[in-house]
């Protein structure tokens, strides 16, 4: 098993710039595909992007024009930029890892083994 432990989440204003971090304790970024779910208040959990042990990305449509997933292995860890963020974006962010290959259907949450706490975003208008 392993730990994440996400951080960088805050409150910021419709328009505004937030970039997530998860730092992998005991286990790599590198060897593992990687995802950030998140989950607003009333609903249930939603995946948003994820990341393969090559880099290769995969982003939800709803964000994909505004949110880029990146990892840095040398730092082992987890990336996610969100830019242009609105008040839907609001819920606690939560970073996931799958083994070394990422699901065929990047959002089976079951296929994710290692969960982090969370971090919250909070986009206000």
């Amino acid at each position: 098993q392993g730990k994440l432990v996400e951080s960088g989440g805050g409150s910021v204003q419709a328009g505004g710039s937030l970039r997530l971090s998860c730092a992998a304790l005991e286990s790599s970024v590198r060897s593992n595909c990687m995802g950030w779910f998140r989950r607003a208040p009333g609903k249930e959990r939603e995946w948003v992007a994820s990341i393969d042990t090559d880099g290769g990305e995969s982003v939800a449509v709803s964000v994909r024009d505004r949110f880029t997933i990146h990892k840095d292995n040398a730092k082992n860890t987890l990336y996610l930029q969100m830019n242009s963020l609105k008040p839907d974006d609001t819920a606690m962010y939560i970073c996931a890892a799958a083994g070394r290959v990422c699901p065929a259907l990047p959002w089976a949450e079951n296929r994710y083994s290692i969960w982090g706490q969370g971090t919250q975003v909070t986009v206000s208008s």
